[in-house]
């Protein structure tokens, strides 16, 4: 049996994402300089980011990670889906902190603690930890949360295998009271549609945008259920968006759209990539009388 180190090694670095330090930062630094926003009238509190490689997706990971500047949040909640088989329905690292080639990265396990005893209670399911796994569309996300944040951040890893409303509001309800009294940031890992000619990829990521916009998690997990709208993640954008509307935000911007052939030019199979940001605007205080 594998040894549990302390530090999970990254499995992805140096294929999904260059392993060079240096390079890495230079790399993620422009796809953020890139991003042109616009405002966005409020807070970012949480953001919905593709975890395809760098080379296909990075561009509008920038958009995503551009909302988010400059901020200091203490925790960053990263749901995510795992692409392998497990039978738990919620999982989360074993590992005290990931390892990306910008440093390490720590595990809130405090945190982890008190959500997974949330779980059991809200949804009688808590998370499993799994060591050792090789699972991307978590970790690719924390090279442009290292470069975009000003300041060192927690994390809160869940990565979710079940699409069921019964699992995934649960899950939204708990992480907003995890987070409540917390400086923190929500983050939604998915791509959107996989390997359709892109004028049909086209028409299923404008209805999966479309209900992620309109700040429907309800919406999302239906568009998934009928096939009007395809997202690997769908469960963890939807937990994010009912953490969410819990934790005060009002409006969802979608900030960039693209798909594989964007960068590759072939049409005749793509994936489907979308940056958004979740955002509570400032309450106006009406005159009395």
């Amino acid at each position: 049996m594998p040894r549990i180190s302390e530090v999970r090694p990254s499995p992805i670095a140096g294929v999904w994402y260059t392993g060079e330090p240096r390079l890495l930062a230079e790399q993620v630094d422009a796809f953020l300089n890139q991003a042109r926003l616009p405002d966005l009238d409020g807070e970012v509190i949480g953001v919905v980011t593709p975890h395809a490689g760098y080379r296909y997706s990075g561009r509008t990971a920038g958009f995503a990670f551009r909302a988010v500047l400059g901020q200091k949040p203490d925790l960053v909640a990263i749901l995510s889906p795992f692409h392998a088989f497990h039978p738990a329905p919620l999982l989360t690292s074993a590992h005290q902190a990931y390892e990306t080639p910008l440093g390490a990265v720590e595990v809130d396990r405090e945190a982890l603690a008190e959500l997974d005893e949330m779980l059991i209670d809200y949804a009688q399911v808590g998370l499993v930890p799994v060591a050792n796994d090789r699972e991307h569309s978590l970790e690719i996300e924390l090279p442009f949360l290292q470069r975009a944040l000003a300041a060192p951040f927690k994390l809160l890893p869940v990565m979710v295998r079940n699409l069921s409303e019964t699992i995934v509001h649960p899950l939204g309800l708990a992480l907003a009271r995890i987070l409540k009294d917390r400086s923190a940031l929500l983050v939604a890992s998915t791509d959107l549609s996989h390997f359709y000619p892109v004028n049909e990829a086209r028409k299923l990521d404008e209805e999966m945008l479309h209900q992620i916009e309109a700040f429907s998690p309800e919406g999302v997990l239906r568009a998934e259920s009928s096939g009007t709208g395809y997202a690997c993640g769908v469960a963890g954008v939807a937990a994010v968006l009912w953490a969410g509307q819990e934790l005060g935000a009002d409006l969802v911007r979608v900030l960039h759209y693209s798909t594989s052939a964007d960068e590759t030019h072939d049409t005749s199979s793509v994936v489907g990539y979308g940056a958004a940001a979740l955002i509570k605007r400032p309450r106006i205080q009406g005159k009395a009388g």
